[in-house]
């Protein structure tokens, strides 16, 4: 097997060295190249573009930072697979974002410490991202230590799902169309690749969407407010991130707080969010699993489930059991517009969805079936 070409862009040498270890470790990938800006890494890159399979990126650099890096690579309309490796990822979840909205496959957050850094949590954390990025297979395990797909999703960003349970073929119950007055929710799942996907989505929402709609966005504390800001910014719709006592209103769109697990529950005539630290289920928080499963209580006429972009299988197994108690129409979306075409693969072959649509009419379909107000 070839090895996978990496480039490491980072101005700490220390951390160049510490990264080279870890991805040097692996038998499936190689540090071919290193640069200490993103200036240096673009005239690398401009002189041969094919030369590396992911690119590593730090965001706060001299001469050229992260964000410029990208908008620079973006210019020149190169397609370059890009892992954000950052210090500052948390604290400044804004660029982030913004990296991921540029076309970032993902990203991982820098430990505090050195000894942190040199330790096998972050050592995961990094070969499970490259993994997924570099179009391995869970069951891939050439390599000269022990799988660390499973380990590095309790971690990082939770998305390696068991989904032997909801591979099965169901009988889908055919879905029952409503008119206006009846009470109608869209609930979303997604994952690596969401946060940009969500761009080509949720802005496209009518304001008068006859529904509210809540979102399981895989990503850790502290994220998925600005996700939610940002949203904001962009949509007619108002976007905020979920608060626990919020009451669901048509026309706003809810993000489940990372590092959070959200239900729905029915108080009185209103449905309200439930935001708790109950454990991680399939080491995942928020698990849409758990947020589809909290909608067998209510008493929506209608719930529109849709599946977007993401590795693992989290979600199916939910919407399974709304299918045999509730009134749903399921959407996925379609593997060629996909950034890890894995949970609405594992929706699909569950034959759970009743469409499977490219990206850009997920939205005209949201609408198509809740309608407005």
């Amino acid at each position: 097997m070839k090895k996978k070409n990496i480039l490491i862009i980072d101005d700490s040498a220390l951390m160049r060295r510490v990264l080279s270890d870890i991805i040097n470790s692996d038998e499936r990938f190689i540090v071919c190249d290193v640069a200490s800006n993103g200036l240096e890494a673009y005239d690398k890159i401009t002189l041969n573009p094919r030369q590396y399979d992911v690119i590593l990126l730090d965001i706060n650099m001299p001469k050229m930072n992260g964000i410029e890096f990208m908008e620079e690579i973006n210019r020149l309309k190169l397609k370059l697979t890009v892992i954000v490796v950052s210090t500052i990822a948390v604290e400044g979840a804004a660029e982030t974002i913004r990296l991921l909205e540029l076309g970032a496959f993902d990203f991982v957050t820098k430990p505090n410490s050195f000894s942190e850094a040199k330790g096998n949590t972050f050592q995961d954390k990094v070969l499970a991202c490259l993994a997924c990025a570099a179009g391995f297979s869970d069951t891939d395990k050439q390599r000269t230590q022990k799988s660390i797909l499973p380990q590095t999703s309790k971690v990082m960003r939770n998305e390696t799902t068991p989904v032997n349970s909801a591979k099965a073929p169901v009988k889908r119950k055919p879905h029952k169309a409503v008119g206006k007055g009846a009470r109608k929710l869209v609930a979303l799942a997604c994952s690596t690749g969401g946060p940009k996907a969500l761009q080509q989505v949720v802005p496209y929402l009518p304001k008068t969407l006859d529904a509210p709609m809540i979102i399981v966005q895989h990503m850790p504390a502290g994220f998925t407010e600005t996700l939610a800001i940002r949203l904001n910014e962009l949509s007619e719709v108002n976007v905020k991130e979920a608060a626990d006592g919020d009451v669901l209103e048509k026309g706003t769109v809810y993000v489940a707080k990372g590092g959070s697990q959200l239900r729905v529950k029915k108080l009185g005539s209103d449905h309200v969010l439930s935001v708790t630290d109950e454990p991680a289920r399939n080491a995942l928080r928020p698990c849409a699993d758990i947020m589809y499963e909290s909608l067998l209580e209510s008493d929506y006429d209608d719930i529109t489930c849709v599946v977007l972009t993401g590795m693992g299988g989290d979600g199916t197994v939910g919407i399974k059991q709304l299918n045999d108690k509730r009134n749903i129409y399921v959407i996925g979306q379609e593997a060629s517009t996909c950034t890890v075409y894995g949970m609405p693969r594992v929706l699909q072959e569950a034959g759970l969805a009743d469409v499977m649509l490219p990206l850009n009419e997920v939205a005209g379909e949201i609408t198509k079936n809740v309608g407005v107000r």
